[in-house]
């Protein structure tokens, strides 16, 4: 049934039916044509069995929290900051841009939510200095995949409780992935600004004004020190680290700030309340097919086919990370991973590959498939607030994706880089 499926989601997709219905549509056609009615109704059952779950929580709360944070101005805050810092080198707001997005990925954990809010600033600030506004939207797209990667992350809590993993460990494992990422697409954007001659910022920040901006960020920086430092300290669990990341974004917008209305709540909880809702029926509709596949005993079958081609990890573990990139470029990093982490995971961990070291290798893969032409969505997202066409972001991207590229394959094959922060803190073996 598996071998069907793909060809048949494909096809629901490419005549405009909606990620969550095609989920449902293709294992529920087939199993209707396969005579096996009885499990249909164990398939749409599992929609609701799917999304009731305490752990799950933490998605709407963490975007939440993301949505007072940009209504309320932090996010400016954080690019100021971003700005002060790196703003007078060549090629200074490119760097700001990198910066930004590593910073907000604290807050928000989502690319979409990245690309959105930073875009909608810097694209026309980097057009205005000299830059082209594909190249703007295309550092924005491959920065703003960073937002998954450091904690915290929508896709990782997907992950840990599709897979049973701790999701404080693969917060702990996605810091320095994350800053990984981030150093490599500087590096890119100090060898371009050297060679295509990229503006400089005539005004170079005062050790003062850098100052003044760190104080302006200080308690939006302070978000991440605070959900990573309750859950590592034991004080509350991540689901509970979104909800005290909602109450701190609403208390410093409010009363700290007072750049929060009351006024704005409505239109905050409307917007969190949707975005939420699209990737809890995508989760929804995932597990439920996930049902569906371990009664065809797909996973078995696929399991004992990969181990065939090769005995060695490091030879499947480069096949696997091909496979990924190839589902990222068509398929959202969630769905994709609650369909195949479940086939996939148990294969590599019984040929010795750290459970842990997988789930970064498959988000990370993934996650950069949001920024991968031709289906990425952070490339629809900075098209539509750029205004640049999706096909002229896609080639000016292509020296960032070859960066992320590299990143992931030194993640894939230096497990240390990922795991040393958890097993130093005693979150893995």
């Amino acid at each position: 049934m598996l071998l069907w499926f793909l060809p048949l989601f494909l096809v629901l997709l490419l005549i405009g039916l909606p990620v969550f219905f095609g989920l449902l549509a293709a294992p529920g056609l087939l199993l209707w044509l396969n005579g096996q009615e009885r499990d249909i109704g164990l398939l749409y059952r599992n929609v609701y069995n799917g999304i009731d779950s305490f752990p799950l929580m933490a998605i709407p709360f963490f975007m939440l929290a993301g949505e007072l944070m940009n209504r309320g101005g932090i996010t400016s805050r954080l690019v100021e900051f971003a700005q002060a810092m790196m703003g007078h080198l060549r090629g200074g707001l490119a760097h700001v841009n990198i910066l930004s997005s590593m910073l907000f990925a604290g807050l928000s954990g989502s690319a979409v939510a990245d690309t959105s809010a930073l875009g909608s600033m810097l694209i026309p600030a980097m057009e205005k200095q000299g830059y082209t506004r594909r190249f703007a939207a295309a550092i924005t797209a491959a920065s703003s995949v960073i937002g998954p990667i450091i904690p915290p992350s929508g896709i990782m809590i997907i992950y840990a409780y599709v897979m049973g993993e701790s999701v404080a460990a693969l917060f702990l494992a996605g810091i320095v992935p994350g800053i990984l990422v981030g150093l490599g697409l500087m590096l890119t954007v100090k060898f371009m600004a050297d060679r295509y001659d990229f503006p400089v910022a005539s005004v170079k920040y005062s050790w003062n004004e850098r100052g003044k901006a760190s104080l302006k960020a200080f308690f939006p920086l302070l978000t991440p020190i605070i959900i990573l430092g309750g859950i590592l300290g034991g004080v509350f669990t991540p689901t509970e680290a979104a909800a005290v990341a909602v109450g701190y974004a609403t208390f410093i917008g409010l009363f700290v700030l007072k750049t929060l209305r009351l006024k704005d709540l409505q239109n905050v909880l409307t917007k969190a309340a949707m975005t939420s809702s699209v990737v809890l029926l995508l989760v929804g509709a995932a597990m439920a097919f996930k049902t569906v596949v371990s009664l065809s005993h797909a996973p078995e079958i696929l399991a004992v086919y990969i181990v065939s081609l090769s005995n060695n990890p490091l030879v499947l573990l480069f096949l696997i990370n091909i496979l990924l990139f190839i589902v990222g470029m068509f398929l959202d990093a969630g769905p994709a991973i609650i369909i195949l982490g479940p086939i996939l995971g148990p294969i590599f961990v019984s040929l010795g590959v750290d459970p842990i070291h997988f789930a970064i290798i498959m988000s990370v893969n993934l996650t950069v498939g949001l920024a991968t032409p031709p289906m990425g969505l952070v490339l629809f997202v900075a098209s539509s607030v750029s205004g640049e066409r999706v096909e002229a972001i896609a080639r000016a991207i292509i020296p960032f994706l070859l960066v992320e590229i590299v990143v992931i394959f030194l993640i894939t094959y230096v497990p240390a880089i990922s795991m040393t922060i958890p097993r130093l803190t005693g979150f893995a073996n």
